[in-house]
């Protein structure tokens, strides 16, 4: 009774998830051409025609752009966003395909109980998932600018948590971004920098016994770059006496590549 997650694009120029449980296939955005899925898919061994479900955390381009011929293409699929984010992108889904969650109300899609939570972006009705079976939880945080208590409430749980750490605060302030868009990603509607995602982990352990892994997730081409995130993530813990591979697992998620299979 396992949960299995693999990361087939993550980061501004596209984003899609995949969970796999004993029944359930599912998709967390499409944000990457539908050849890139459907491949991604195939080199994960799972059939289009497994696929259950494909879930939309907020409507921006980087998590939507296939979701047309997604939906198209995969006979077994439906498509699930709340009600806020269907008034950007339903005329991406035909009328039997689309069905709609209510944000911080379970679900499940078989085997697999969902929870969407309500999180800090500039979109319409943002939102995070954790996918639970038996006592497992895999929890995907990413485009969010401030978290809230309940957000830490419903992630510090998770066995395996996919983490937004976007930007190294200094590279984006001296970069080439506009202001506009400098103080968009600074802001509490934009996204995590390394250092918030660092405090994010350190808060979560200073609460809960169990060990976790982290994926280190929406790295900014621009801003950012593994070996940065993964160091001064690494050096802030260690500061709060929290040492990789004893306290908590963690890596990182390439931006176009396909991850690894992580499995709890």
């Amino acid at each position: 009774m396992t949960l299995t997650f693999c990361s087939f694009s993550s980061g501004s120029s596209g984003n899609c998830y995949f969970i796999q449980s004993d029944e359930s296939a599912i998709l967390v955005d499409v944000g990457i051409s539908g050849r890139k899925v459907f491949n991604s898919l195939e080199n994960t061994g799972v059939e289009l025609s497994d696929v259950n479900a494909v879930l939309i955390t907020h409507e921006h381009a980087d998590h939507v752009k296939s979701l047309r011929v997604v939906t198209k293409k995969m006979p077994n699929v439906c498509a699930y966003a709340n009600g806020g984010t269907w008034e950007s992108i339903k005329h991406l889904v035909e009328d039997d395909k689309r069905k709609t969650f209510e944000t911080g109300k379970d679900f499940h899609i078989n085997d697999i109980r969902v929870k969407p939570f309500l999180i800090s972006h500039d979109a319409a009705e943002p939102v995070g998932f954790s996918f639970y079976k038996a006592n497992k939880q895999i929890s995907i945080l990413t485009d969010v600018g401030f978290l809230s208590r309940d957000v830490y409430d419903e992630i510090k749980g998770a066995d395996l948590l996919i983490l937004e750490a976007n930007h190294d605060v200094e590279m984006l302030r001296i970069g080439k971004y506009p202001w506009f868009l400098k103080q968009r990603i600074l802001g509490k509607r934009g996204h995590l920098s390394n250092v918030d995602a660092a405090d994010t982990i350190c808060k979560i352990l200073s609460e809960k016994q169990k060990n976790m892994h982290v994926l280190l997730a929406h790295l900014s081409k621009e801003n950012n770059f593994p070996e940065m995130a993964y160091q001064t993530i690494k050096n802030l813990l260690e500061e709060k006496e929290y040492y990789l591979d004893k306290s908590v697992c963690l890596n990182i998620i390439n931006r176009d590549e396909m991850s690894a299979l992580y499995t709890v």
